[in-house]
């Protein structure tokens, strides 16, 4: 199944991954309306030519007429924060929005959604990870609400006709990014130089993806995965430490700090300390990415040098 020429409606679609999935679907020729209530995202990230439609998910009503000759959702929408003081609202929250897509979907006779799942599903877990792995323990309710999302398509999968690509990422980076550990370094050390932060020990260590190959992953598994329910990591078979992205982002601005850490092995309530998924199901499909873990964080931290002034 190809994605030009398509009728694609993108939730999240003013967002860091979203955004990006918009331009490459309309490069490819598809036609997009993007849905997102601009909590996480922002309007200028919409790209020209993508119809903008401006509703909060947790509406039922929020797609009515929205999916009128849509021929695939891309959902992406979600409230993103894995260490929140809030954490059953996040979950509901989360639920909710794909409850609302989901019924959405089955009223306007919408067969194919491709869902942004993530690596939290899994929890603390062995490394590398494969998509068969269990029992998924999720140690955030954020990653808790992902595994959530995840039964409820595979319940409409295998119960109704309906194909679900379902992608658990690694932690991917790129142009666009906020809130995460490369535009922090990168704002910590413009504001000083001689010392730089670190939430942990530093010896945190995941896979990070770069946002291009993200989305070759994501059509390339549309394109050729054809099953009721299809799961996929999504990542790189290297990792990168939190050192080590500190580096990186020190060479990129030519300073040299001294490192203070809070201490533990996590950085925050809820995260996983080491995490690097299997993409063994991705490479039988015929997919590698381009870019090392390192490659990856040094290339968003290039593009985010550019962007962030």
């Amino acid at each position: 199944m190809t994605l030009s020429n398509r009728r694609v409606l993108v939730t999240g679609g003013a967002g860091f991954i979203g955004s990006h999935l918009t331009e490459r679907l309309l490069t490819d020729g598809a036609d997009v309306t993007v849905v997102d209530d601009l909590s996480n995202g922002a309007l200028d990230r919409v790209p020209e030519g993508a119809t903008f439609v401006e509703a909060d998910l947790t509406n039922p009503d929020a797609l009515e007429r929205h999916l009128d000759d849509i021929d695939l959702v891309a959902h992406l929408a979600a409230s993103k924060h894995v260490d929140t003081d809030r954490p059953h609202a996040q979950f509901d929250e989360n639920t909710r929005m794909t409850r609302t897509v989901l019924e959405a979907m089955a009223e306007a006779d919408v067969t194919e959604i491709a869902y942004t799942s993530s690596s939290t599903v899994y929890g603390d877990a062995p490394r590398p990870t494969p998509e068969d792995y269990a029992p998924l323990e999720p140690i955030s309710a954020y990653g808790a609400s992902k595994l959530a999302d995840e039964g409820l398509l595979s319940a409409r999968a295998h119960s109704h006709d309906l194909t679900v690509w379902n992608f658990r990422f690694a932690n991917v980076v790129g142009s666009r990014l906020r809130g995460a550990v490369i535009p922090d370094f990168i704002e910590k050390l413009r504001e000083n130089p001689e010392t730089l932060t670190i939430l942990g020990d530093g010896r945190q260590e995941k896979s990070y993806l770069h946002v291009e190959d993200c989305l070759d992953a994501i059509c390339h598994t549309i394109e050729h995965a054809d099953g009721a329910m299809n799961t996929y990591n999504l990542g790189t078979r290297t990792t990168t430490s939190v050192d080590r992205i500190a580096s990186i982002v020190a060479e990129e601005l030519d300073v040299d700090p001294a490192r203070e850490y809070t201490g533990g092995e996590r950085g925050w309530t809820g995260d996983v300390p080491k995490m690097r998924l299997s993409i063994e199901k991705l490479s039988a499909l015929g997919w590698e990415p381009t870019l090392s873990s390192d490659e990856a964080v040094r290339q968003a931290t290039r593009e985010l040098l550019t962007e962030l002034r």
